[in-house]
């Protein structure tokens, strides 16, 4: 039963968001606070009607609404300006498939007549009179008065459906929370249930009554009642004791409690938690068709993260998966055409881009493709030398290294600056490339024709063709006394210098970044960083 895509209207971050899903594996990638948690939470949200384990009415605050709606809202109602309080949206697409036949309609935002659920969190016209009322003091509104405010879900037939009438079952997976303890809990009871006959379960439980009542017969235990029962008349007329619960919610499934080599599960170490955790909850969830996973590589290992990757991996290949991650291993070992470019703003497909560069991505190793998705803003240059050299540049005009200030300096392959263009202008990332003329700058025009002038695209390069390379811009912004001086070398002439820095680019640059001097910064740098 496969989600086709989500459609996500002022939840939280996302004020209107459309994501299209593959059939099996999917993996969410974007920085911190671009909404990758919060999009598992919203299909979550529309397919279960539960917010944080629990039913979605009793989970409603006024954060909840995008803020940016929020604001647009209270500005519009200040001016008198006509417009209806801001709803939440969620709509999950399904694929055309027979049992969801009794979901299949034309009444989403997308018009198309396929199954589907929506869930909205919509102003309740019957509180009209009070709310009017509530605004009336308009400077004092901050948020939204949820109050009025009614949770509905619905299917694409506009019918008012609760999750049961939703054939499809969802599991969210987060490790850091406890509450997947509980589904480690349920696989080791349904393993229990599935040795043990039915002589043997009672005889189970019949043994966990017999242990809880051995407490009582503890010596220390009848001090501390015999000691109680001295208190009757002075907090109960009835006498107090402990116990253990006897009761029917106290069985022998409430007290299993997963071990590790005889540790409970909650004092072993968090990656091993993690681990755990995950594994745990996708085996007991065996009726499962949807796994939303939040970040599995966290406090995991290489090794420990390869195998969880490798159990994911192999349940992802039956049932539909939308992980979350900042792991270029992860993406790398699932597979980087099932990546989902998330950002603040947007979010693509590699396959959006060119085949070749589609192609290209697909054979090169996840970690700078995984910085260019990620970063803020990216500074593209040439090589290690290049890369030194422009955090240093960097570092004398902002008192801070890039990397501080959420700029990315990439070192790339030339040829492959385009490339990794083509990823920014997906999702509208900030990027400045930081070029060698190579003695031909009219080439180098062409070359990135259709990037010159863009607002988010800088070709940063210096026009003298005579300074082709770095090192000849270094040495042209600060001239042969200052550039041996942080050498530390003298040179006859001129151009021998130029031969011994084009022979040793990185060392030149390290100089240049580690030096106490001053040096000018070459112009053309100077705008890439500014």
């Amino acid at each position: 039963m496969q989600i086709t895509k989500v459609v996500v209207k002022n939840y939280r971050s996302l004020r209107n968001r459309t994501v299209a899903f593959n059939k099996n594996l999917n993996i969410i990638v974007g920085d911190n606070e671009s909404g990758k948690s919060t999009l598992l939470e919203a299909i979550n949200l529309g397919l279960t009607g539960l917010l944080n384990g629990r039913p979605i009415y009793g989970e409603l605050h006024p954060y909840l609404f995008n803020m940016e709606a929020v604001q647009a809202f209270l500005a519009d109602y200040k001016a008198n300006k006509a417009s209806p309080p801001p709803e939440i949206l969620i709509e999950v697409y399904f694929a055309n498939e027979p049992e969801l036949a009794d979901l299949r309609g034309t009444n989403n935002s997308l018009e198309e007549d396929v199954p589907g659920v929506s869930m909205t969190i919509a102003f309740n016209d019957a509180y009209s009179d009070e709310f009017n009322a509530y605004m009336e003091k308009i400077e004092e509104v901050r948020s939204l008065p949820i109050e009025y405010y009614r949770p509905r879900m619905a299917d694409f037939k506009d019918h008012e459906i609760t999750s049961r009438s939703i054939p499809t079952k969802t599991t969210l997976i987060d490790a850091s929370t406890i509450r997947n303890l509980a589904s480690g809990n349920k696989y080791i009871i349904d393993m229990i249930k599935d040795v043990l006959s039915a002589k043997q379960m009672a005889q189970l439980a019949l043994s966990y009554r017999k242990m809880k009542e051995t407490f009582l017969s503890d010596p220390t235990v009848d001090q501390v009642n015999t000691h109680l029962a001295g208190k009757k008349g002075e907090i109960s007329e009835k006498t107090i004791s402990i116990s253990l619960d006897n009761s029917s919610r106290a069985n022998w499934e409430m007290g299993i409690m997963p071990h590790l080599n005889e540790i409970p599960i909650s004092l072993v170490g968090k990656g091993e938690q993690s681990s755990v955790k995950i594994k745990l909850a996708m085996a007991a969830a065996a009726k499962t068709h949807l796994f939303l996973i939040e970040e599995p590589e966290n406090h995991l290992s290489f090794t420990n993260l390869n195998m969880l990757i490798a159990s994911i991996a192999a349940n992802a290949s039956k049932r539909q998966t939308i992980i979350t991650t900042h792991s270029s291993f992860v993406l790398n070992k699932l597979g980087i055409d099932n990546v989902i470019l998330f950002s603040r703003s947007a979010n693509t497909r590699l396959n959006a881009l060119d085949p070749t560069t589609h192609d290209y991505f697909m054979k090169l190793p996840g970690h700078d493709t995984l910085r260019m998705i990620l970063a803020k803003r990216a500074i593209l240059v040439e090589g290690p030398s290049d890369e030194l050299v422009v955090q240093r540049a960097f570092h004398k005009i902002h008192g801070m290294m890039p990397l501080d200030a959420g700029v990315d300096v990439i070192s790339v392959n030339s040829l492959a600056f385009k490339r990794f263009l083509e990823i920014a202008a997906l999702l509208g990332t900030q990027v400045a490339i930081v070029t060698d003329n190579d003695g031909d700058v009219a080439a180098l025009k062409d070359k990135y024709n259709d990037y010159l002038g863009k607002d988010d695209v800088l070709i940063s390069f210096d026009p003298n063709e005579a300074a082709k390379t770095l090192e000849l811009q270094l040495l042209k912004s600060n001239g042969k006394d200052k550039v041996e001086s942080i050498l530390g070398k003298a040179f006859p002439t001129v151009e021998a210098l130029e031969k011994w820095m084009g022979n040793n680019k990185t060392h030149t640059a390290l100089k240049f970044f580690d030096t106490a001097e001053d040096w000018l910064v070459p112009n053309y740098i100077v705008h890439a960083v500014k």
